[in-house]
């Protein structure tokens, strides 16, 4: 083997696709540049146009993944799932494919790696967000360990995202002690029963405080994110504003209730 190649055997690499194989060329030209090599490599596939499917057999043949397809768009749910059928080894690192690993990435990698091989009650590392998490304790290395409270007076609604689909690192027994994602269901719905999951199973993750350090988030003109969001919940509009903010308290009183109350 390579000296410069660091091999992770007990990991595989699992992605998420869906219309965009430049972007998966990317990620794994660039994680086989970094010299990070995986027990295994998986890429499951949302029922892609043909001229992707295609691409994804001549990637295939170069990069030597385990290709999971499906002959219609079935979602996120089902594409996660499916990929993460998969997978045999103990653990799984989750990024969708428009992901593309920063240079400092396979340090804390490492780091992650070793923290939930030593402590068997964490059940995710997170690696990107968009966000802080709000409540957090010490845990090292540029780790923290996010501390859901579900106190009202907790009133930061960002505190429902213990889990994220952003990259991170899991153990591949994730489903056994959280259940499956659910299917038919549109993208963000899917991610909230995720996390809804976890706070009611009392999961424990790590995140990674400088969380714009170890990711880029690439999204060309000719593969554009496939997720849109509301104008008015963007907007800097003052009655927008206001908006947002009543919108945001309903929703911290309604998640609240579902976390508690609801499974």
């Amino acid at each position: 083997m390579d000296v410069n190649v660091n091999s992770f055997p007990e990991v595989t690499l699992l992605i998420t696709h869906y219309n965009r194989s430049q972007s998966l060329e990317r990620l794994l030209i660039t994680f086989k540049q970094q010299g990070i090599a995986f027990g295994g490599i998986v890429v499951s596939d949302d029922g892609s146009k043909p001229e992707h499917q295609q691409r994804l057999k001549e990637l295939q043949s170069q990069y030597d993944f385990n290709l999971v397809t499906t002959p219609k768009n079935r979602g996120l749910g089902n594409n996660i799932n499916k990929g993460q059928d998969a997978v045999t080894t103990p653990y799984t690192l989750y990024v969708q494919e428009d992901f593309e690993p920063k240079p400092v990435f396979m340090q804390h990698f490492k780091d992650a790696l070793n923290y939930m091989q030593a402590d068997a009650g964490l059940d995710i590392a997170r690696f990107y967000a968009y966000f802080s998490y709000p409540y957090t304790k010490a845990y090292g290395k540029g780790f923290v360990e996010m501390v859901f409270k579900p106190q009202l007076g907790a009133n930061n609604h960002l505190k429902f995202y213990v889990y994220s689909d952003h990259p991170h690192l899991r153990r591949t027994s994730f489903f056994q002690k959280f259940g499956r994602y659910a299917e038919g269901v549109k993208g963000d719905i899917t991610e909230y029963r995720m996390a809804k999951s976890f706070i009611q199973h009392k999961g424990r993750g790590l995140f990674f405080e400088n969380f714009n350090d170890l990711f880029y988030q690439k999204n060309s003109s000719d593969e554009p994110s496939t997720m849109n969001r509301a104008g008015w919940r963007e907007s800097k509009n003052p009655f927008a504003l206001a908006a947002r903010y009543i919108y945001l308290q309903v929703k911290l009183v309604k998640w609240t209730y579902d976390v508690l109350y609801k499974k």
